[in-house]
């Protein structure tokens, strides 16, 4: 059965991949070829150039693998060259980049660290240069995203050497400049992000240990012992180990080891950098002597330098195992108070740092008990607050006189920064500083900024005054973006991020510090990328409308856009008191009038559609006076050049039209049969503003006399539905941060990351179930023993005999070996060496397995379940095993692995096992929902209780409608089925059919005719069991059962008519449970109330993507819904927060919550969520899926481990990358994957496509690259596989760029749509294809000169795995073949020639030859003779379709017609469209057109034929 993995090496490589901007874009700004050792044009990089490149040169000779060639040995290791290249190719003379990006990339390309540092790496022996490299290389893997530690891995031992070295690089005698400084910072930056590789953790955790405090002063130390008393023994016994170590050897002072001392001597370090080296101050030439003439230069090194050591800091102060000792260390050196009064704070370049500063500053007095993890409620800080207050007051009355009126006044008095400063200032800096580092010890005397007054009382007031709640702060924040933030690069990068740099971001770590610091993180990425959205779409919309200063000096537009138009009326019409405890207003309304007279009647069709909820943005556009010149734009920001002035979001209320009738009301104010079309061209919408923004707004009117923002508005904005879901969405967890947020005390501390990975796993849980009912789940006896191969399988019968012929279904007492041990589940085969004695005993546990007969279902077709036929592998059955039972299970399903069919049968067990608990089913996407959707209505689940929610549902390929609305109107059709069948058995007992008038009466007739009639019936059975004919003559409801296609009972025997009797009971019993279900449709009169019920009592299972759980939420929560299991498909593609939001959409239950079971089922080696901005993607980790973390942090999972989607060796592309993917009998044993492709050698081969018309990648825009050549080439043999009778809807073409799928589009366009070819089934990029598959697959990978994004393994894995039979990727071989992350896959693909193989022999879409049959082929040349193939195969077949055209016999005409449906392009695996020929009727004359018509259709005649004919 089902292997559970946990922690180990192969979880956690790290395969994220950036794809940053093209090379030249973040070169440095000094010409290439100035810089030493560089031989490559500054215009940019070409892979001509790579390979002319020196640098390639010195690898090639020296470390490069070009196989086992003797004529170019690889040199000995040489420590000079290394040197020579670190000084001449890795060091930059200065500006603001810590590295020279190009020589860099070009260095780890070429596997520099893998082939040539690491293997010659001696923790003795190596040089500066040598770990210097190393830690250069590492930072560039990280950059990219790709996995940085896999080479290590090999030799453990020596890479724990190499992470000594690096501490101690610094100790080793050499200066390191301030490049190398913030290089060296960057590493250990990366490897405190890498928590979760055992390798670093070891060595770096060491350097947050308690040992730390021994740098503290001592008045710090004494402080921090008093406030955490239980240290004290820990600390007594860590000094007894240190004193008895000091004893062997040599008295050794703690202050000197390592682990002390390395943090502690970085933050002095940056305190000194700060101080002395950011601001450089130069004198004037024009002026000697004169203080005035002092210029103030910033050192652009040494501002990133301090950028990057805030991110240290917070880094490290956001994870509790590193913040837990380190916090008193930073508070001990009063960082932040120091970085608040230097000058780089308050500089115009320091704008970055500021930020940083305020986020360290945050999470230095984040609300948390650092040593055991709690979150503080606010409650707790303010009581700490006042505590600390009181005793400060206290101590000043005692013993600082002139502090008398700061220790009598009221607390609310003196707990703000201005009067707590005021305060203090009448003392003197002696007595200052006596207060602060004697009395208060908040720094030591000995610090040199002790002296400054200013530090002093930055210190003592950000210690004691009152700081804001993140509830405070997140409830004053505006959920709509405005212009500043909107165009603020260091917190909305724009898309150019090279990720040199840091940003004011936090970052999704493995790791969290509570709840509220989970949600907050999320809620500001989430709030910045939608932010990121919205200003994508005004730059889009706002230069359409082509504004314009008129005669009368006001804003007038030429020009029109579609998603934006001019307002003709804005005004404020209500502004509500706000709520207790408030200062904004509780609701702010304001009427927009605008017209659509300008718009086509379809724009204005999408304007009209505008509701309730949608959200608007108003925009106030002033551009310049005179037109600027395109020197003056560039020099502009984007906001200056487009003329916006202010942008404020809105929520519409209502929407009317010119006569005020109200539109889309979706509330029920009108009636359906109400509802008019909208009369004239003008609109008014009444909509809803931001609150906080608005008091913000009206603040600075008041108080700096800032323009009133709301009478400057002349442009609304709208954007596409789909992607406007962002407010709700912040909605969501803002709401979740001002609840008392209850996840399951099962799943809380694994959630933040915490305690023993497998807390959550089904057999640490209470309340198992003992017994399961595997009902179907199945087949056979033999299928249950191939799944429970570790067990001995003894079948019983009920009474305690053994059953010889069992069959299924089979009820199974799960055994106490395979509760408590991991790795009993089904499916792990341990091989005789490891198992131990225990192991061998535990093969003997006996799996007692109980077959039952189910009861007779009744005599109706309709009666009888719907049956499982799917063959599960002993893996999906653990899978099923452990889904089903509570706790938190982790599938990871490969492509082709039955991930789906898996899910459906867990919630087929589920509901039949637990038929009391309610299901909530999540996934991303709306197709993967229905295909889930549609196949457990294949199950033995009534329909009645499925519930399908969201836009996606009418797409479900069913009659039946599975909406709210849909469900309600079925329940009431039913409800008139059910009472006429009442009617109709009241007439067969002979009774009045008004029992069947409503449910009610129904109910009473169940139990006053029906359940008697049984009753007497059972008792008098249980005298006259000796009668065969008994239950036959005395059934009291056979009259009604006289519909039924076969008698039900025989008269011959008694048990069989007995069960038969059993069966029609169970029909009529079902039908008054259904209409008991009914009677609340039947009370409740308005659609909603019915709807609601539906939803929230009715349904057991419900489905819903998670963005429609994150926008309903509170709406979820207004009517009571409940849910004990969650199951969510697709969990690796969801966003993290996306995640979170479905596990609480229920209130909570007495302070518990409800939720019992959560199924996470997706593919962390798959493409991750979709996060448009890069920096959010890789600097803040935003695209990390709350799967993939659980993954990474060592969660027990289960990973299904036989596809069926694939021919065996297309799967060999990427099963590599799992652990142990072996294929199903079916893609063995069946005939279509043992045929070969007709027409291609080769059922997989690599293409190498050379340049076209001298070019290979271009990109007219930053991302958007394209292939010509490639573009050509795959389209060509598309064409060319129509032209065999390929159906066009088995071949999708992909591509790794959208510039490359609209060039292919383009070309298909032109090359196919005029001809009978046509176009495939889709042309689209590897990233949308994600979750689909096709027959044969035509993949071009465009780039030329670096690899890009493709190293990203994942993204590798999805493009290999789509294809069934067929795959043929076109590429630079010369590129991708050296590609390290790539290796195993185009190691197989290059085992075949690289030029495309055909077998001409072969006219038709079939062939008799095996796969591994080559046949008689010919190799392609290039692009051209490709095209010359196409070209001539179509001029053949023209000629031979004109020369039948021409033939007017009506035979012939209907040979030809009986030719081509002959050949007709039907799916290699499927018969044609409802197995019919689509043809109806004679044809008598069929011209040239018809005739292409026909053929794009079905595909061109066989060759043979024709001639035949």
């Amino acid at each position: 059965m089902a292997k559970v993995y946990g922690t180990g090496i192969y979880d956690f490589k790290r395969h994220r991949v950036a794809e940053y901007p093209p090379v030249e874009l973040v070169l440095d700004d000094k010409p290439a070829e100035q810089r030493p050792g560089s031989n490559l044009p500054s215009t940019g990089i070409t892979l001509t150039e790579i390979q002319r490149d020196r640098l390639t040169g010195i690898a090639a000779e020296n470390w490069l693998k070009l196989g086992d060639d003797p004529d170019h040995p690889r040199q000995e290791f040489d420590p000079d060259l290394v040197k020579r290249i670190y000084e001449t190719e890795l060091s930059v003379p200065g500006g603001r980049k810590p590295v020279p990006l190009q020589r860099v990339m070009i260095l780890e390309v070429s596997q520099y660290l893998e082939n040539y540092l690491w293997p010659n790496f001696d923790e003795g022996t190596a040089t500066f240069e040598h770990v210097m490299s190393m830690i250069l290389m590492v930072n560039e893997k990280f950059r990219e995203n790709v996995a940085a530690w896999i080479c290590f891995y090999d030799r453990k031992d020596a890479f724990k050497g190499f992470l000594t070295r690096v501490l101690k690089l610094k100790d080793e005698g050499r200066t390191l400049s301030i490049i190398e400084k913030t290089n060296y910072l960057l590493f250990m930056i990366n490897a405190f992000q890498s928590l979760e590789d055992e390798i670093v953790s070891e060595t770096v955790l060491k350097l947050v240990s308690l040992q730390l405090w021994h740098s503290l002063s001592f008045g710090r130390f004494q402080m921090e012992l008093c406030l955490n008393p239980h240290l004290i023994k820990k600390w007594k016994r860590m000094s007894k180990k240190e004193a008895k170590e000091a004893k062997k050897g040599e008295l050794v002072d703690s202050s000197r080891i390592l682990e002390v001392k390395f943090l502690r001597n970085l933050i002095e370090e940056f305190l000194e950098i700060l101080d002395s080296k950011v601001i450089c101050q130069k004198q004037s030439d024009h002026d000697d002597a004169k203080l005035d003439n002092i210029i103030e230069g910033v050192d652009e090194v040494s501002v990133l330098y301090c950028e990057r050591f805030m991110e240290f800091l917070i880094d490290l102060l956001s994870q509790l195992p590193t913040r837990r000792f380190l916090k008193p260390v930073v508070s001990d050196a009063a960082v932040v108070a120091k970085c608040h009064l230097s000058t780089l704070y308050a500089h115009q370049k320091g704008r970055l740092f500021a930020q940083l500063v305020d986020l360290l500053q945050f999470y230095e007095g984040f609300e948390i008990d650092d040593h055991d993890g709690t979150q503080l409620s606010d409650d707790n800080v303010l009581l700490a607050h006042y505590s600390r207050l009181q005793a400060f007051q206290l101590l000043v009355f005692k013993q600082v006189p002139k502090l008398r009126d700061l220790a009598l006044a009221n607390i609310g008095s003196i707990h703000k920064r201005a009067d707590l400063s005021k305060k203090l200032s009448v003392l003197s800096i002696e007595e200052l500083k006596d207060l602060i580092c004697n009395k208060l010890k908040l720094v030591s005397d000995e610090d040199p900024w002790a002296k400054r007054v200013d530090f002093l009382i930055e210190v003592i007031v950000s210690f004691f005054e009152k700081r804001q709640s993140q509830k405070e702060a997140i409830n004053a924040l505006p959920l709509y973006p405005n212009e500043q933030i909107m165009w603020d690069e260091s917190v909305v990068p724009s898309i150019n991020y090279s990720g040199e740099g840091c940003l004011a971001l936090p970052k999704l770590n493995l790791q969290f510090l509570t709840l509220h610091d989970y949600l907050l993180r999320n809620f500001n990425l989430f709030r910045l990328e939608s932010t990121y959205e919205i200003r994508e779409d005004i730059q889009e919309a706002i230069p359409h409308l082509l504004a314009y200063i008129n005669n009368e000096g006001e804003t007038s537009f030429r020009g029109w856009s579609r998603m934006a138009v001019p307002i003709k009326g804005f005004k404020i019409s209500q502004v509500k008191q706000p709520n207790i405890g408030e200062v904004k207003p509780s609701s702010v309304m304001a009427d927009i009038t605008f017209s659509i007279s300008s718009y086509k009647a379809h724009i204005r069709s999408e304007w009209n559609a505008l509701k309730e909820h949608d959200v608007l943005f108003l925009l106030s556009i002033r551009p310049s006076f005179e037109p600027l010149s395109s020197e003056e734009a560039a020099k502009l920001s984007v906001p200056e050049r487009l003329g916006l002035q202010y942008v404020r979001g809105c929520e519409i209320i209502e929407i009317r039209d010119e006569e005020g009738v109200l539109m889309n009301d979706f509330t029920g104010r009108i009636k359906r049969d109400e509802w008019k079309p909208p009369k004239g061209e003008m609109r008014t919408i009444t909509v809803a503003l931001d609150t906080a923004q608005y008091h913000m707004d009206v603040s600075d009117i008041a108080e700096k006399g800032a323009e009133d923002v709301y009478k400057t508005f002349n442009i609304l904005m709208r954007r596409k539905p789909k992607e406007n879901n962002f407010k709700a969405i912040l909605e969501s967890i803002r709401d979740l941060m001002n609840e008392t947020c209850i996840v399951p005390d099962w799943l809380h501390n694994i959630f933040l990351g915490y305690g023993n990975p497998s807390a959550a796993q089904w057999i640490n849980m209470p309340d198992l179930l003992e017994k399961v009912d595997f009902k179907d789940t199945f087949l056979d006896a033999d299928h249950l023993k191939e799944s429970f191969l570790d067990f001995q399988i003894s079948f019983v019968n009920p009474d305690g005999s053994e059953d010889l012929h069992p069959k299924p279904p089979f009820r199974i007492r799960l055994p106490k070996t395979l509760k408590g041990n991991t790795h009993a589940l089904p499916g792990n085969k341990k091989s005789e060496n490891d198992m131990g004695t225990a192991d061998k005993i535990s093969l003997q546990e006996e799996l007692v397995v109980e077959p039952y007969v189910p009861a007779d279902p009744g005599p109706y077709p309709q009666d009888k379940p719907k049956q499982n036929s799917v063959r599960f592998t002993s893996t999906q059955v653990g899978a099923i095993i452990s889904g089903i039972q509570p706790g938190l299970t982790m599938v990871v399903g490969p492509p082709g692995t039955g991930k789906t069919d898996t899910a459906v049968q867990i919630l087929n067990v589920l509901y039949h096992n637990c038929p009391s608990q309610r299901t909530l089913i999540i996934t991303h996407s709306n197709q993967a929902l229905n295909d889930l959707f549609e196949k457990i209505m294949e199950r033995d689940v009534p329909a009645r209780y499925l519930l399908r929610l969201g836009q996606g549902e009418q797409e479900l390929a069913t009659d039946l409608d599975f909406s709210r609305q849909g469900r309600v109107n079925a329940m009431l059709v039913r409800r008139l089925e059910l009472l006429s069948e009442v009617e109709r058995l009241a007439r067969a007992l002979q009774l009045p059919e008004d029992v069947g008038y409503t449910c009610e009466t129904a109910g009473y007739f169940w139990l006053m005719h029906v359940y008697s009639r049984w009753e007497q019936f059972l008792a008098a059975c249980s005298q006259n069991q000796e009668k065969p004919s008994f239950v036959k003559d005395r059934f009291p409801f056979q009259d009604f059962f006289t519909n039924t296609s076969h008698p039900v009972f025989t008269g011959e025997s008694f048990e069989k008519d007995m069960r038969a009797a059993r069966g029609c009971f169970r029909h009529l019993s079902t039908i008054f449970q259904e209409l008991e279900e009914c009677r609340a449709f039947e009370l409740l009169k308005s659609t909603a109330d019915r709807a609601n019920y539906l939803m929230t009592k009715q349904a057991k299972i419900v489905a819903m993507t998670c963005t429609h759980a994150a926008l309903k939420r509170k709406d979820f929560l207004q009517l009571g819904f409940k849910y004990d299991n969650l199951l969510m498909e697709e969990s690796a593609q969801i966003l993290e927060i996306e995640t979170f939001i479905p596990m609480l959409l229920q209130r909570q239950e007495d302070g518990y919550a409800r939720l019992k079971r959560c199924i996470l089922i997706g593919d962390h080696h798959q493409l991750p969520p979709v996060v448009k901005n890069m920096a959010f993607q890789k600097y803040s980790h935003m695209d990390q899926s709350l799967f993939t973390r659980f993954v990474r942090l060592g969660i027990p999972y289960i990973e299904l481990n036989a596809q069926g989607r694939a021919r065996p060796n297309i799967a060999q592309l990427y099963n590599w990358r799992y652990r142990d993917l072996g294929d199903l009998p079916y893609v063995r044993e069946e005939a279509i994957f043992k045929k070969a492709n007709s027409g291609f050698t080769y059922e997989y081969q690599l293409v190498d496509v050379p340049d076209f018309h001298g070019r290979g990648e271009s990109a007219p825009s930053p991302w958007f690259y394209q292939n010509e050549g490639e573009a050509e080439y795959v389209v060509s043999v598309y064409m060319y596989m129509r032209l065999l009778g390929y159906p066009a809807n088995k071949i999708s073409i992909l591509t790794t760029y959208n510039g490359q799928k609209l060039l292919i589009r383009d070309v298909v366009n032109r090359r196919c749509m005029s001809s009978f070819i046509g176009p495939p089934s889709k042309i689209t990029t590897v990233d949308k294809f994600q979750g689909q598959q096709n027959d044969f697959i035509l993949l071009s990978l465009v780039r030329t000169r670096f690899v890009g994004h493709l190293r990203d393994v994942r993204r590798l894995v999805v493009a290999m795995s789509r294809a069934r039979l067929g795959l043929y990727v076109f590429c630079r071989r010369s590129l991708f073949e050296q590609c390290y992350e790539l290796q195993p896959t185009f190691q197989l693909l290059l085992q075949r020639p690289d030029r495309l193989s055909l077998n001409p022999d072969e006219t038709g879409p079939y062939t008799e030859r095996l796969v591994r049959e080559k046949g008689n082929f010919f190799l392609v040349q290039d692009i051209q003779h490709m095209e010359y193939i196409v070209n001539s195969m179509i001029h053949q077949l023209l000629h031979r379709v004109q020369v039948m055209a021409h033939e007017k016999a009506p035979s012939h005409a209907s040979t030809l017609k009986d030719l081509s449906s002959e050949n007709q392009s039907v799916s290699l695996d499927e018969p044609m469209v409802n197995g019919e020929n689509q043809h109806t009727g004679p044809t008598e004359n069929i011209s040239v057109d018809e005739t292409k018509t026909e053929l794009s259709e079905k595909g061109p005649p066989d060759e043979t034929s024709v001639m035949e004919e």
